[in-house]
């Protein structure tokens, strides 16, 4: 390919020719957008949508709820749900796509699993993972949103849960909005709580992960789960 003939193309017959994979960020998010209003053209409004989160690009976007997104000039409420489907989505291929090689008993493996979807959640979420005899998933119950305390996190509500899938273990999981995992006393004594519960019932409490931005903290690692 041509620096000039590419660099002379608009991004959708760039793409038809060459594929997606030859657009920058900026000329896919024009594609989407299509067309400008008055004042601000296709391009400023892709600009400015990868500049509006403190240059964090392509990625800012998926801090953004819909009705931020409709806060930018040009975007209206239908293209705001249309990306925030779009973002959705991409998210969820690429979960898809690590759910074969994601070993459920390693706290790494996890993290990674789950780190896409909880690491730009603006409040605490609280996932259970209930796992079978192989450590294979069986499935993931989000159990509150908001502080991880006792208040919030039930282990009767955890076990009703995890009996009726056939768990025999679990892992907590949560995120800390601040990027910073380092597990506070809630944290702890929440992860004891459950881990007593547990042991009653026979379902094992293999950890608590805890969330941040691009790292996690694993409290059976740190020794909080014997």
């Amino acid at each position: 390919m041509k620096k000039s003939e590419e660099g002379s193309m608009m991004p959708f017959e760039k793409c038809l020719k060459y594929g997606p994979s030859v657009l920058s960020d900026k000329e896919l998010l024009m594609i989407f957008i299509r067309s400008g209003n008055a004042g601000n053209s296709c391009e400023d409004i892709a600009e400015y949508m990868l500049s509006v989160n403190s240059g964090e690009g392509i990625l800012g976007l998926f801090n953004m709820s819909v009705k931020e997104l409709m806060k930018i000039k040009g975007i209206g409420e239908v293209k705001a749900v249309q990306l925030s489907s779009m973002l959705e989505l991409s998210r969820r291929i690429r979960q898809a796509s690590l759910i074969n090689r994601t070993s459920f008993t390693d706290p790494t493996s996890v993290a990674e699993y789950y780190m896409e979807e909880m690491r730009y959640l603006k409040r605490e979420m609280t996932k259970v993972l209930f796992l079978d005899t192989k450590g294979g998933l069986i499935k993931d119950f989000d159990l509150s949103m908001g502080t991880v305390n006792s208040s919030l996190v039930s282990p009767r509500e955890i076990f009703i849960e995890a009996l009726a899938a056939d768990a025999v273990n679990i892992i907590l999981l949560h995120n800390h909005p601040s990027g910073d995992p380092t597990p506070s006393r809630d944290d702890i004594d929440v992860t004891k709580r459950v881990k007593r519960s547990g042991d009653i019932l026979g379902i094992k409490l293999l950890d608590h992960i805890i969330i941040g931005d691009k790292k996690f903290v694993s409290l059976n690692v740190m020794g909080y789960i014997n």
